[in-house]
């Protein structure tokens, strides 16, 4: 099995690049197996690592359809419906919630047994 050629942080050669370049340029990897890596040191952790793609292999994205605008368009209401109040709050509920943060915050009656 060939290893990765690696590189340093913003010293990779032109014509590789990461998804987000690649999005950038209207462009996907599109199957192609992965070119090379470069790694990012940090202090105290490991080196943040990201994948780079030969961009003449890269594909052109594949445009949006009705019926993937109207599947991404009912996950992102799903994910800003309140499962307890079931209104659409205007943003994303966080998963560290549960709730939209109204809910969250209002305080759960006792139930009569405990009074």
């Amino acid at each position: 099995m060939a290893t990765l050629p690696v590189y340093r942080w913003r010293l990779a050669p032109d014509g590789l690049a990461t998804r987000r370049q690649l999005r950038a340029l209207g462009l996907r990897p599109g199957g192609q197996d992965v070119a090379a890596q470069i790694e990012r040191p940090r202090r105290r952790r490991g080196p943040m690592v990201a994948y780079l793609y030969r961009i003449e292999h890269a594909r052109p994205v594949r445009p949006m359809t009705p019926g993937r605008a109207a599947a991404l368009a009912a996950a992102m209401r799903a994910r800003r419906t309140c499962p307890n109040c079931r209104t659409d709050v205007g943003y994303c509920i966080p998963r560290s919630l549960g709730t939209c943060v109204p809910c969250h915050d209002t305080p759960i009656p006792a139930p009569a047994s405990f009074r």
